[in-house]
């Protein structure tokens, strides 16, 4: 389960990169800070479709718990499930997350300092990519969460169970506004050699207040 990303490109990266795919992305005034550590709760940088474009929004990551589940769901597994059917069936309710690195934590702890290693994933060119992702208007703001899959060989190492569902190219304009049958067939594990291990360090810690998004 991927509970920790990244977002640290600006918003003018963004704008380039995907709008090379998604048509005009109205960038709404927003000033992109880097977020260095996005953690469940915390509020992201997320791409709607918008016309011919896309819009770049801020929602909260964490899809409305409901039934028996007390917490925010981040990840979704069961496609199958009622609860997601309708939001991955309307492609205006499909999101793209932006990330440039992605943790997944190791199974057991480090036996030196008592903590589970945090390994971080990215693209080999450093480039940003995107989460598939769906998001849900409620009353106090958005709320989004992204879809997993089966792991590839390089993260399915360190997390043997999941990894995001990662686009990059024309598959960020399909997940966002093809219908379900040909979006369905993007949710698959990443190819392995065009992703990276990043080196060990101790990434910034984002436990205190997140920079604001818009300004």
């Amino acid at each position: 389960m991927c509970n920790l990303y990244r977002m640290t490109s600006n918003a003018d990266a963004i704008r380039q990169l995907f709008g090379a795919v998604l048509g005009e992305v109205d960038l709404g005034g927003a000033n992109l800070p880097p977020f260095e550590g996005i953690y469940p709760d915390y509020e992201a940088p997320v791409l709607v479709a918008e016309g011919q474009g896309a819009r770049l929004a801020t929602m909260r990551w964490g899809w409305p718990p409901f039934g028996d589940i007390r917490r925010p769901i981040t990840n979704v597994r069961n496609l199958s499930s009622p609860m997601w059917r309708s939001a991955l069936r309307v492609p205006a309710r499909r999101c793209l997350v932006p990330v440039t690195a992605f943790c997944e934590y190791a199974a057991a702890p480090d036996p030196v300092t008592k903590r589970k290693r945090q390994h971080w994933f990215a693209l080999t060119s450093g480039e940003p990519f995107a989460f598939a992702g769906i998001w849900r208007p409620v009353e106090m703001g958005a709320r989004f969460a992204f879809l997993t899959c089966a792991p590839n060989a390089l993260v399915g190492a360190v997390h043997p169970k999941a990894m995001p569902v990662m686009l990059t190219g024309e598959r960020l304009a399909q997940w966002l506004r093809e219908d379900w049958g040909q979006a369905e067939r993007l949710v698959a594990p990443y190819p392995d050699a065009t992703m990276i291990e990043l080196p060990e360090a101790a990434p910034h810690d984002a436990s205190g207040p997140q920079p604001g998004l818009f300004g």
